[in-house]
């Protein structure tokens, strides 16, 4: 699944024709809800920096630093809880801000993480929002500040893909 779903954002940003390894270079990348880091950590392998990995839990965002620190991927790796993160401004525009929340989490706190997402400036202009779900949970809702929404189901999870309309 990981595999297709890096394909989908590096065809997304059109950078298919590049190596592996280059395919999202000067990528920015915010993997919220990180866990071990593996999602941000396969998006530096393929060149996006920076990356921001962001888990709650302080045992395991040490994990997620070793993990990184073993294959060599140039992350930041914030310990604090998503909402917290997200309530201040964002010190940097994200072009790819990738949500992988544990599915227990409701639909009306992914909208709250979502729209602090937008409304603090953590999404770029013309950024990828990328949200993983059960396939058994409802679709996120999504503010009507995205536009494309588009999803892709892998079994027993569903990557959800929006973009940020034009004029927001």
């Amino acid at each position: 699944m990981r595999e297709a779903v890096f394909s989908s954002i590096v065809s997304w940003f059109g950078t298919g024709d590049r190596a592996a390894d280059e395919a999202l270079d000067g990528v920015s990348f915010l993997d919220l809800f990180a866990g071990s880091g593996a999602v941000g950590i396969e998006a530096a392998s393929r060149g996006a920096g920076p990356v921001r990995l962001v888990e709650r839990d302080a045992k395991v965002a040490v994990v997620a630093r070793r993990n990184a620190e073993h294959v060599g991927a140039a992350v930041v790796a914030t310990t604090a809880t998503v909402a917290s993160l997200l309530a201040g401004p964002a010190d940097r525009a994200y072009d790819v801000v990738w949500f992988d929340p544990p599915y227990a989490l409701g639909n009306d706190e992914l909208g709250d993480a979502v729209g602090a997402v937008l409304a603090n400036g953590w999404l770029a202009e013309d950024g990828l929002l990328v949200v993983e779900r059960s396939s058994r949970t409802p679709d996120p809702e999504l503010p009507p500040e995205l536009a494309d929404v588009w999803s892709r189901r892998y079994g027993e999870t569903t990557i959800h893909y929006a973009t940020r309309k034009a004029d927001q």
